[in-house]
């Protein structure tokens, strides 16, 4: 229990030091499911300490240089690649959005895969959007935490409008087609992009 109790720490201090911003997806019981997932794959500490902290750096970044204009933004982080989802109304903000994820200090490739929307489509239910996507996401865990072969705790994801996209950690080409395969026979799913690593155990 020990590691559990300095990850909580690590997370207390993540937290505090981000400003509450309503367009920037930075979920505490996330961060920390994230956090413990990434303790059973067996990295060290310091490794996911430094996830943690480059999540932060770039939540507060963002919030800070582009405002509350966005509709949302997500970074997702894992051995220090990250992965910007979420939609914005222009292809501007989606291009600020991956400079400043990428001139956060020990990243070290960022994937921005940020969804640039029509305003008309932002009037038509940011929030129908969420419910859609919450149940995609919730069917994506399910499925993969039940997939054999599949070891979830390597994988991150997140729905946009219906198109998935995948990260993390795949240990080898049948485990990352298998779970990709899981993810495209979701109802509703339009489309999976997958940016997680393959790497076998070392």
């Amino acid at each position: 229990m020990p590691i559990f109790r300095s990850l909580f720490v690590i997370w207390v201090a993540v937290v505090l030091a981000v400003p509450p911003a309503a367009a920037i997806d930075f979920n505490p019981l996330s961060a920390i499911k994230g956090a413990i997932e990434a303790a059973a794959e067996g990295r060290s500490s310091g490794d996911i300490a430094k996830d943690l902290e480059i999540k932060a750096k770039i939540t507060a970044d963002v919030i800070d240089k582009m405002g509350s204009d966005v509709v949302s933004i997500n970074a997702d982080v894992y051995e220090q690649d990250v992965m910007l989802t979420g939609s914005v109304e222009t292809a501007g903000q989606k291009t600020d959005a991956g400079a400043l994820a990428k001139a956060v200090e020990d990243v070290k490739k960022v994937y921005n895969e940020i969804i640039v929307i029509k305003a008309v489509k932002k009037e038509k239910g940011v929030v129908e959007n969420f419910v859609d996507d919450s149940v995609i996401e919730t069917k994506v865990n399910a499925l993969l935490l039940d997939g054999t072969d599949v070891n979830i705790t390597n994988f991150r994801w997140r729905s946009v409008g219906a198109h998935v996209f995948l990260f993390g950690r795949a240990l080898s080409k049948a485990e990352h087609e298998k779970a990709t395969k899981i993810v495209k026979e979701i109802e509703g799913v339009q489309s999976v992009t997958s940016r997680a690593k393959v790497r076998p155990k070392e």
